[in-house]
């Protein structure tokens, strides 16, 4: 159990730092979850449990450095959050499948397409809010926050896209605002999963503690480092979402 831990633990703190500064944690923490013979879905539960706290606290270390954009997101989070309760019920009833092949497509254009762009994201283009750009925003947001409530994978490097392509906000910014909204969506389908009993707090707890650590350190270096640390992570992290969906396809 200890060694269990440790490698949770390990591998969680790797999994906070990465997703805080691109998105694409789920990648490193559910695995490890699953490579000490967690069941599946006790393993989403206790790893949306974890993560959820890790992403409050890069929120929160985001929010007191001025880089989230409260004006455009405080509008957005309730559409999240529906969007969210909205997709962890959908899930119940719809096929995936369509739809993870809709995703591999998406994600390996968003990646391919922010590494061929090489002044992509490097400084803000930002000019404002008016009512239009809002409205997209928030029809963005529920969108979004469907998708990560009903299938998941790759929804941080589609909001750090939207805020860059619809807003021209630098990379620093943009992972500032997608990780408030990822948060609202975490935070929706982690009570559906506490609903149902499925998270294990005596894994939970250590995991999220180290996550927190993890996600403390990620932030500073993104807040730190800046688009030259953030964009090439982000790039790295969409293209290995694909590669996963790729596997899981064939």
């Amino acid at each position: 159990m200890v060694l269990n831990l440790f490698i949770i633990c390990t591998l969680g703190f790797l999994a906070a730092v990465v997703d805080a500064i691109a998105g694409g944690g789920g990648l490193i923490s559910l695995p490890a979850l699953l490579l000490v013979g967690v069941p599946p879905h006790l393993a989403l539960g206790t790893n949306k449990f974890a993560a959820s706290m890790a992403s409050l606290n890069s929120s929160i270390t985001f929010a007191r450095s001025g880089k989230v954009h409260f004006p455009l997101v405080k509008w957005q989070i309730p559409f999240t959050l529906v969007g969210a309760f909205l997709g962890a019920w959908s899930v119940l009833l719809v096929n995936s499948e369509f739809l993870s092949k809709a995703v591999l497509v998406l994600i390996l254009f968003v990646g391919i397409y922010t590494m061929v762009h090489k002044t992509l994201g490097m400084k803000s283009n930002f000019k404002g809010l008016n009512s239009g750009n809002i409205v997209l925003g928030c029809l963005f947001a529920l969108a979004l926050g469907f998708y990560d409530g009903f299938f998941g994978p790759g929804t941080g490097s589609f909001l750090i896209f939207s805020f860059i392509a619809l807003y021209g906000f630098d990379f620093v910014v943009a992972s500032a605002n997608s990780k408030v909204l990822n948060f609202t969506s975490n935070f929706a389908s982690l009570l559906i999963f506490a609903w149902h009993g499925k998270i294990i707090l005596s894994i939970g707890i250590p995991m999220a503690l180290f996550m927190i650590l993890g996600s403390y350190v990620g932030t500073r270096l993104a807040i730190q480092r800046g688009a030259e640390l953030v964009k090439p992570i982000f790039i790295t992290m969409s293209l290995l979402v694909a590669l996963k969906l790729i596997y899981q396809y064939l």
